[in-house]
């Protein structure tokens, strides 16, 4: 077997901007959310968030329903051991206008992935974050949802068969061995994409932004973030251990359906935008793979890719 720490290839999912260029917000959305300024386009995630003053404009994806569902969420939710960037109303009272969505801004930056890494703070942060958000009713807009996530999350939890690209497969049929079948642990509303969306400042408690609703065990969206930290940023088996630590044997597989989540969003963007044998699915493959000899390292059995018990 190869050694399972070896560097991580980068995965196919990574967020990056939009090669096109960003849209930025006319004087009329600014008008809108009483903001006057000059739009500043903000790094990081998709590319599309701009800040004006003390605010941050984020497009709304075309779908005003979540968007005034997320703002009522996020006005209402109470900060316990995290910080969000509260939502701005428009002056006709809604939470969006032509498209446009507006929160405060919350200082911070990402951590420095590969010298000082913050993964089990993350986790602890999202945590804190769905403690808030329990009791929260499930939006129905997700049952709409069909975009490359959605299909990857309904294929981790076996709602959805799978359609992988043959590149993907054999680390497929790795990952979801080690998954086994779906847990039983009542689902909630969580972030699903914390990795990158926790910032830290100095004296101030981690912030939580671009809140990604999905309706999943919490351990889940934990699961999300060391995933990503395996695949994207070289992580090894001591990370695995760390989260084990802290939240027992049981979050293995957890951590094993994220990456049938990520590699299955890969997959399915691969097929619609004719990428099957593209040089980064292929990357993206040996990722996946390396990530599967890790949990196989750590988990307490002889054989690392065992079949599900029934």
């Amino acid at each position: 077997m190869a050694d399972p720490t070896g560097p991580a290839p980068t995965g196919l999912d990574l967020p990056g901007p939009d090669p096109t260029g960003p849209d930025l917000p006319g004087p009329d959305v600014l008008d809108a959310f009483r903001l006057t300024g000059t739009p500043a386009l903000l790094p990081g995630g998709a590319g599309n968030s701009v800040r004006v003053g003390d605010a941050v404009l984020k497009p709304d994806a075309g779908d005003p329903e979540s968007a005034e569902w997320l703002g009522d969420v996020m006005a209402r939710v109470r900060e316990d051991g995290f910080r969000v960037g509260r939502p701005l109303r428009a002056r006709s009272g809604a939470w969006s206008h032509a498209g446009w969505s507006a929160t405060r801004f919350v200082a911070g930056a990402e951590p420095d992935h590969a010298g000082a890494p913050r993964w089990l703070e993350t986790v602890a942060a999202g945590r804190a974050f769905h403690r808030a958000l329990a009791g929260v009713p499930r939006p129905a807009f997700l049952d709409r949802r069909s975009d490359w996530w959605a299909v990857g999350d309904r294929v981790a939890w076996q709602e959805r068969e799978p359609a992988v690209v043959p590149a993907l497969r054999e680390p497929y049929e790795m990952l979801s061995a080690l998954a086994g079948p779906p847990p039983s642990a009542p689902p909630q509303l969580v972030h699903g994409d914390l990795t990158g969306n926790v910032l830290y400042a100095p004296g101030l408690p981690p912030a939580v932004i671009d809140f990604s609703p999905y309706w999943r065990p919490p351990a889940f969206a934990e699961a999300v973030v060391v995933g990503d930290a395996l695949l994207w940023h070289g992580a090894g088996t001591g990370l695995l251990r760390a989260a084990v630590s802290l939240s027992g044997p049981a979050f293995l597989p957890y951590v094993a359906r994220a990456l049938v989540f990520r590699l299955a969003t890969d997959s399915a963007r691969a097929r619609d935008l004719g990428e099957h044998r593209a040089a980064e699915v292929v990357t993206g493959a040996r990722s996946f793979a390396r990530a599967a000899r890790l949990l196989g390292a750590v988990r307490p059995s002889a054989n690392p890719f065992p079949a599900p018990s029934g």
